[in-house]
């Protein structure tokens, strides 16, 4: 029996990847703070091939969430081979404007949440010489003003990722950060809605025009990130730790 944990599993990438990886998985552990729209991936999951369990809980708290999901998962399922932290939604707000409140925020979730959570999860990863992904984004590469901290966050995930892949080399826990690009997800949909105005355009026009610009030929597909992430917590990625994948469709040029 094998046993996936994925954080952010009510949409967009988590839900892809909480779907997918049912095929893998015998049974998946769905963490996120909207219960219903859990319970329709929990169905899905279901449908796919996997037995679901259903944590509506809020990551950023610190004291009783990373625990309460570990230790409701093992209770339920006995073990856990594999997390995949996607959970996270960063302020879209510009360098100058955003308050100290608004940047702890953006912490709260994305980068210490998954922190809390790896931590909590660490010693039933080593027994089971098991395997953690962590969500970044391809803005680590290149933050801009008016997305300052999503920039920042996603650079600090890479790092955190790298030092727990060296802990992990030691454990037999192996560790990967993702970046990907624009994929169209509700929080793309937010991100063209502040990049609209600032290019004197409308959001459906901003939709139309983002990826001329962002010198790529579409958008990415939830479903495409979800199959990197399963091919990550898979036998056959098993030697790749400490990486940072990108999958963003050129949009980043340097090597």
């Amino acid at each position: 029996m094998s046993v996936a944990i994925v954080t952010g599993a009510s949409q967009g990438i988590g839900r892809a990847t909480a779907i997918r990886l049912a095929r893998d998985f015998d049974r998946v552990a769905l963490v996120a703070r909207n219960r219903d729209k859990l319970e329709d991936t929990a169905a899905a999951v279901k449908a796919a091939g996997a037995e679901p369990l259903v944590l509506d809980l809020d990551l950023a708290e610190p004291a009783a969430a990373p625990p309460a999901v570990v230790n409701t998962t093992l209770q339920a399922f006995g073990r856990i081979d594999a997390l995949l932290n996607i959970a996270g939604a960063v302020p879209q707000i510009d360098l100058f404007e955003m308050t100290d409140a608004q940047w702890e925020d953006g912490l709260a979730l994305k980068l210490h949440g998954a922190r809390r959570l790896t931590v909590a999860a660490w010693p039933q990863l080593k027994q089971a010489r098991g395997s953690v992904v962590l969500m970044s984004g391809n803005s680590a590469l290149f933050p801009k003003a008016p997305y300052a901290a999503v920039g920042a966050i996603n650079a600090a995930i890479v790092a955190l990722a790298k030092a727990f892949s060296d802990r992990g080399i030691a454990d037999g826990v192996q560790v990967n950060s993702v970046l990907p690009g624009p994929v169209m997800t509700g929080r793309r949909q937010s991100y063209l809605q502040h990049w609209a105005p600032l290019h004197g355009m409308t959001v459906e026009q901003a939709t139309e025009a983002f990826p001329k610009e962002a010198g790529i030929a579409r958008y990415g597909e939830p479903e495409e990130i979800a199959e990197l992430m399963a091919f990550l917590v898979s036998p056959g990625a098993r030697w790749m730790t400490g990486s940072a994948l990108r999958m963003d469709g050129g949009e980043v040029k340097s090597v």
